[in-house]
């Protein structure tokens, strides 16, 4: 179902730290770069606006929800990354009752209606880091963005 809402802006993904769902391995010690700032490049690109626009056509949102969700800062927390573990490109979506703020208007809300927000962001994060997916396999060979197979070797694959 489509929405009357607007595309957020797309999440800063600079200054953040290690993410919240990512623990190191031996074997990438010292390979400590997230790629957030090349991930926001392509995310500001258009990337955000394609995914968000798919997820809106089928969340069961309603608009009321989605301000809900803007108000809190929770399209901005979306968090997206280089797993250098993986060697793939991962999301670490939020959840409402994350922080002290997001607890305060959870309390206002119903468990069932939490749950579904929090399951909707992470739809919404996995539409949007599938876009970016077909963005890098798109530049893999001509790349605009600094993600050709030159630079990130097997990215893209």
């Amino acid at each position: 179902m489509a929405r009357d809402t607007g595309v957020p802006d797309p999440p800063d993904l600079s200054n953040r730290g290690t993410p919240r769902e990512f623990e190191w391995q031996e074997e990438t010690l010292g390979s400590e770069d997230f790629y957030r700032e090349d991930i926001e490049d392509l995310l500001e690109e258009g990337a955000w606006k394609e995914g968000f626009n798919e997820w809106a056509e089928y969340t069961n949102l309603d608009e009321t929800q989605v301000e809900i969700v803007g108000d809190l800062g929770l399209f901005q927390a979306l968090d997206f990354y280089w797993d250098p573990t993986e060697d793939r490109l991962r999301v670490d979506a939020p959840t409402v009752s994350g922080t002290p703020r997001e607890r305060e208007a959870a309390e206002s809300l119903d468990s069932s209606t939490v749950s579904m927000i929090d399951g909707e962001l992470a739809d919404l994060g996995q539409a949007v880091r599938e876009v970016l997916e077909r963005y890098l396999e798109r530049n893999d060979e001509a790349s605009d963005y600094g993600w050709g197979a030159e630079t990130y070797g097997k990215r893209g694959e």
